[in-house]
């Protein structure tokens, strides 16, 4: 079976990955600096699969241990999840993005030209469309008018794995574009888990329902949707996680670089949501509205069409599911993964 190796594989999206990867009896390499994440998660991972997978604590900026992983490891493909993912805070600290995100992957893919490992899975996401387009969103769109540093650092890395792959056709790489992952596993051992303030909607959903957050900040009610609240398409971890075996197995001996949105197809406003959330699981939701942020949109949703067509890929959670799992996880890890 394939050896894959999942940088920040202890993070969200990472730990129920690399989970899945286990369920498939693919040998899993993780290495990860745990700057966002937490040992624990890969833990209860082994403890759910009742399989090993190998940790590695370090970081994707240091040529030396990638160059030891490779070596001693027979890495067949690579799904790269490392880096800083908070929308406002990489508008305060770009240059800890750029280096992260940018650098950080460009020390990756040398390592693996020079190992000989040209398969990759990259974690991007739809803020690489920006603000231009209507939704729903396709892959034919163009890119490029991303509204915040996190969104550009995504977007240069996938323009450098498309210039890559143009000139030399050894790379087979595929972007997964996601939209708002959200739930956790549905046994409540895994989920997200923010430190400090959540950057998200459903985790501060969670915690205003729990009692660790007064309530709610609503940004913007007078958005031409629905209720006059954003609309965002939210997917399933657990879909999203299933996305990345179906990209690595359409990758691999393929040849080129691909683009696929992870998204359900439709979109819920911030009120459905949290309507959804108390009828779903029987817990009130305080809110209150404050004014719109800059950068946001009305309405974003995916036309997932072609990781459909292309990756036989199909989400298999609705929203009642994604809220009752999200629920789930908080109420069985108040304090996320026994961080106090």
């Amino acid at each position: 079976m394939l050896t894959i190796l999942v940088t920040g594989g202890a993070g969200y999206i990472g730990s129920h990955t690399c989970l899945q990867l286990l369920e498939k009896d693919y040998e899993v390499v993780v290495l990860d600096n745990l700057a966002n994440s937490t040992l624990e998660a890969l833990r209860r991972v082994q403890t759910l699969t009742n399989k090993s997978l190998t940790f590695i604590q370090g970081d994707i900026r240091n040529p030396q241990l990638l160059d030891q992983i490779f070596t001693q490891y027979s890495i067949d493909a690579v799904i790269h999840f490392a880096g800083l993912k908070a929308v406002g805070e990489s508008q305060l600290k770009p240059l800890e993005y750029f280096d992260n995100n940018i650098s950080g992957s460009i020390a990756l893919f040398n390592a693996m030209k020079k190992a000989n490992v040209f398969n990759l899975v990259f974690s991007s996401s739809a803020t690489v469309y920006g603000e231009l387009h209507e939704s729903p969103l396709n892959e034919m769109m163009c890119t490029g008018t991303t509204t915040n540093n996190y969104g550009y650092t995504k977007l240069i890395v996938e323009q450098l794995l498309e210039k890559l792959s143009q000139s030399d056709p050894r790379w087979s790489i595929a972007l997964l574009r996601y939209f708002n992952p959200v739930g956790a596993h549905p046994s409540g051992l895994i989920g997200e888990n923010p430190r400090g303030i959540p950057n998200n909607l459903m985790p501060y959903v969670t915690q205003v329902a729990i009692g660790a957050r007064e309530k709610l900040s609503i940004f913007g009610q007078d958005y031409e949707t629905i209720d006059g609240t954003g609309v965002r398409d939210y997917i399933h971890v657990m879909d999203l996680a299933n996305a990345h075996l179906c990209a690595l197995q359409n990758r691999i001996n393929r040849s080129g670089c691909r683009a696929w949105n992870i998204g359900t197809g439709s979109g819920a406003s911030v009120l459905q949501v949290i309507k959804t959330f108390k009828d779903v699981n029987g817990v009130d939701v305080k809110y209150e509205f404050a004014p719109r942020r800059d950068g946001d949109i009305a309405i974003c949703y995916a036309d997932n069409q072609r990781a459909i067509s292309e990756l036989g890929w199909i989400p298999q959670y609705g929203l009642e599911e994604m809220l009752r799992d999200s629920w789930n996880w908080q109420k069985q890890n108040p304090n996320g993964f026994n961080e106090g």
